[in-house]
This record gives structure tokens, C-alpha cells and sequence, in this order.
């Protein structure tokens, strides 16, 4: 997630989104934008879901991703300062399924870690204009992945047994392949891209410029689901349908199968905010970069 704000700025422009999908089949071929784009549906869902509390970790240093870790825990990473800082200030954090810390600096010596996830036992983490990953059991440093042009790498998913990152700054996600970084799609319409979710042979993007929320298919399909969620984040899939999409100034979405879409939390007065939004099943974990906390919900009609 990335804080675009002036006022806020300053400590905003440090922000930057991750998360565990069902298990990928395929993803379609690298594309550049500019395929089929179509508009979502007006706002104001039939019916939507509620968040019920579960738990709030406290103790982190501006949290922004999520990913599950190969023993149940969930990896927290912590930026630990400014988003765009090479200062080895960030690291990643354990948390148990019940809130507990693990580990507080499971992984250290990162410079600003934001999006992340696991695959074939290796955790990927977005790290600024590279892709580090770490065995994802023991924690050790494993291979870097330089990524030349990129401004600020944000979100992480996994699809098609390859690891995806988004560039919020540069409208980019890349794709790393065998023989390294790929470009797979840039353009205007990813203004400020931000969350990925890979879903069996679908990848969701959200962005924060429009706001939107487009789904990615087999053969290079694109389409709009929904819009005007402005500065969006995380994104989680509803097990009854539809989708949750977080803003990071503090507001979670229901997005409906037509795209209609209603807000389900609003935490902008009490200036928490809503980072990567994931869900594992009907969990949804949220990192809060303010004020330093981890949220958990279940998710219930």
C-alpha cells in the first residue's frame, strides 16, 4: 500500500499490499494493457457481509503485508520507517493464528518489506525495486531478484506457480520467471497499482489511482469488475461470492459478483488504517501501518 497524500505525506509517502490464494492453476500470457475493460455496475449491493472481531495484535512498526507461513503462522512484514528507505531499518514478524507474537524478527535486515508470499516452502517479499526471497521455515536468505526500472514494488502474489509483484509507482507488474523479472502488463488504467490475488486461473489487481478492481484470465483476458475505490489495497476472495477490497486511509469494500460495491468498515476518524487485506477462508487479517497494529475479523453473512 502506498500513501499518496500531501499533509499526511510526509509520513504518508512511506506506505506501501499480499496474499494467499487458492492453489493456482495457470496465468495467462504477458500482456500489455489496453485488452477488453469493462465498467462496473452502479454502487449498493442486495445483501453484504459483516465483519465480527476476532483479535488485535499490537507491537509492530508500520505493518503493512500478509502471507501464511508453511506452519499455520502468519508472517507480518514491518517497514520500520520510510517506504522507499534503503536503511536495512525492516524485517518480517511471526504471529500465531491467535494474535500471539512468534517471533518478533523472524527475518531482519530488510529495507522496507511490504507484499509477500509463499511458494514451494520459499517466502517472496517485495523489498523497494527487488524481489527477495527466504526459506520459508527456517528464515535463511535465499536469492535477491534486482528489478531494473522498478520505483516502488508493493504487493506479491503467487499464480500459475510463479510469483507476481505490482510497481505502484511505475503502473507495472512484473512477473518472475526462470530466466528472471518480466514485464507482464503496464498502462494508464494501472494508476497506482497495488493489491494482486492469484485464484486458481484468475489474478485479481486492484489500484489506487481509479480505485479499481480487475480481474486477469487465461489467454490475457482483462476486464473491470468494479470502481471508485480510491487508494485500494488488499483484496480477498468472499466464500459465498464476491470480494472484500480494502483503501488503506481506513474502509473495507464488499464488492458483489456485478461489481456493485458497498463500504462494511469505515476507520478513517479513529486513524487506523486498512493495509493488506487478506483472507484465509472466512479470516480476513489486516495489517494497520497506523497505528502499529494487526486486525483480525471472520467474516459472517
Amino acid at each position: 500500500m502506498r500513501l499518496l497524500l500531501t499533509g499526511l505525506a510526509l509520513f504518508a509517502a512511506s506506505v506501501a499490499a499480499c496474499s494467499k490464494a487458492p492453489t493456482p492453476e495457470a496465468g495467462p500470457a504477458d500482456a500489455a494493457a489496453g485488452a477488453e475493460s469493462v465498467a462496473a455496475a452502479p454502487t449498493a449491493p442486495a445483501a453484504r457481509p459483516r465483519l465480527e472481531p476476532l483479535w488485535i495484535a499490537k507491537g509492530f512498526k508500520e505493518p503493512e503485508g500478509v502471507a501464511l507461513s508453511p506452519d499455520g503462522a502468519y508472517f507480518i512484514s514491518n517497514v520500520a520507517g520510510e517506504g522507499e528507505a534503503k536503511d536495512g531499518a525492516g524485517w518480517i514478524s511471526k504471529l500465531s493464528p491467535s494474535g500471539a507474537i512468534v517471533a518478533e524478527k523472524f527475518i531482519g535486515g530488510l529495507d522496507a518489506p511490504k507484499g509477500m508470499a509463499v511458494l514451494d516452502g520459499v517466502l517472496y517479499v517485495a523489498d523497494i525495486d527487488r524481489i527477495r526471497s527466504f526459506d520459508a521455515t527456517t528464515g535463511a536468505a535465499l536469492a535477491a531478484f534486482s528489478i531494473d526500472g522498478a520505483k516502488f514494488l508493493n504487493d506479491v502474489t503467487m499464480w500459475g506457480g510463479e510469483i507476481y509483484a505490482s510497481d505502484s509507482d511505475a503502473a507495472r507488474i512484473w512477473r518472475l520467471a526462470a530466466e528472471g523479472p518480466v514485464l507482464w502488463r503496464e498502462g494508464a488504467e494501472l494508476s497506482g497499482v497495488n493489491g494482486l490475488l492469484g485464484a486458481g486461473d484468475r489474478m485479481y489487481v486492484s489500484t489506487m489511482g481509479g480505485g479499481d478492481l480487475f480481474e486477469a484470465s487465461l489467454g490475457g483476458g482483462w476486464r473491470r469488475i468494479a470502481t471508485g475505490m480510491i487508494d485500494a489495497d488488499g483484496i480477498g476472495l468472499v466464500p459465498g461470492g464476491g470480494f472484500l477490497v480494502s483503501s488503506w486511509p481506513g474502509e473495507i469494500h464488499f464488492v458483489a459478483e456485478d461489481g456493485a460495491v458497498a463500504s462494511i468498515l469505515n476507520s478513517r476518524e479513529e486513524g487506523v488504517l486498512q493495509n493488506d487485506l487478506t483472507m484465509f477462508g472466512d479470516v480476513v487479517i489486516v495489517p494497520n501501518w497506523m497505528p502499529g497494529t494487526v486486525t483480525a475479523w471472520r467474516l459472517v453473512d
